[in-house]
């Protein structure tokens, strides 16, 4: 009898212990990477070759700091490793955090992985990129096709508004890439007949492929007037192809983002200007907005960062000079 009784102790202790751990785990599941009583927020953004997203990581790291939240700031090593990013959101998944923050390379190719966090009640942060579905709770982004319409409007100014043009782009399967793409090609064809507009070519932002890729648009193109980059390295990588040809003064080139290169590209006139974001801006509402849905409160959808034209006349003024980096 006294065995049995023991035997129906030590069961309930077991039990009782089973289910302790099991409530230790799951209120640890919305804590920090480091196990401290701070929500955990991974936010995994493009990549890290552009000074572009070391300024976003600048503004997602003050405010954790002033909501008191733990974040990890990562991405792949370029933003052609979509692979690479979808690892990273499959383990930022399986660390359960309060909430995650992502700026998708494909914006197809993430969905899958949205739908098991929504499944799982985390919610998705948009940042800089959007997703081709309704699951993020918000997006903080600029407005590219917006922005890229006046990059179109910029050229077509500074070519007289008749000519051939090209575009190098730094991909096409981000929201980012296809809207910088599309608010130049839609402004060009709604506004400016006498400009022709070639195929687009994709470089990956990176410089070298923008370089040979602009180089070998302006060999095949001896009346090219206009080349368009939209990011910093499509932007660098142009101006980098006119400085090799010797076509400086001979063809307009417009940016996008910033960076010591572009910058150093505009002052000197090889770039004409460039549209720039306010990256810390889009980091700092990113990790906001993921605070307000951890807390259940309403957050705006679609959050606009805004986004200015500059060139050596205002890149030193108030108004601009905050919002580049270098």
């Amino acid at each position: 009898m006294k065995q049995r009784r023991r035997g129906i102790i030590m069961l309930a202790s077991l039990l009782l212990a089973t289910t302790l751990l099991g409530a230790c785990n799951n209120s640890d599941s919305k804590k920090s990477a480091s196990g401290s009583d701070k929500p955990y927020i991974p936010v995994i953004s493009k990549g890290f070759q552009h000074q572009f997203w070391q300024a976003v990581k600048q503004g997602a790291e003050k405010a954790a700091k002033e909501f008191n939240v733990e974040i990890t700031f990562e991405g792949p090593e370029n933003e052609s490793q979509v692979d690479k990013q979808i690892e990273m959101l499959q383990t930022a998944l399986d660390k359960k955090p309060a909430a995650i923050a992502l700026a998708a390379l494909d914006s197809k190719a993430a969905i899958p992985y949205l739908e098991k966090a929504k499944e799982n009640n985390i919610p998705i942060i948009g940042f800089d990129s959007g997703v081709d579905s309704d699951i993020p709770v918000a997006t903080a982004a600029t407005d590219n096709k917006a922005a890229g319409a006046l990059a179109a409007d910029k050229m077509a100014e500074l070519i007289g508004k008749k000519g051939k043009v090209g575009l190098v782009v730094h991909d096409q399967t981000s929201s980012t890439g296809q809207q910088r793409r599309d608010g130049f090609l839609e402004q060009m064809k709604a506004k400016y007949p006498d400009i022709e507009v070639l195929e687009p070519q994709y470089g990956g932002g990176d410089q070298l492929k923008s370089t040979d890729l602009a180089k070998a648009m302006m060999q095949a193109n001896p009346d090219l007037k206009g080349i368009y980059g939209s990011n910093e390295g499509s932007a660098v990588g142009v101006a980098n192809a006119v400085n090799e040809l010797q076509m400086g003064g001979k063809i307009v080139v417009i940016g996008f983002d910033s960076g010591k290169q572009l910058m150093d590209a505009i002052r000197s006139g090889v770039v004409a200007g460039a549209v720039t974001q306010d990256p810390i801006g889009i980091g700092y509402q990113a990790v906001k907005a993921a605070v307000q849905a951890i807390k259940g409160e309403t957050v705006e959808k679609n959050i606009d960062t805004g986004f200015h034209w500059y060139d050596k006349n205002n890149i030193d003024s108030d108004e601009i000079k905050p919002l580049l980096y270098e």
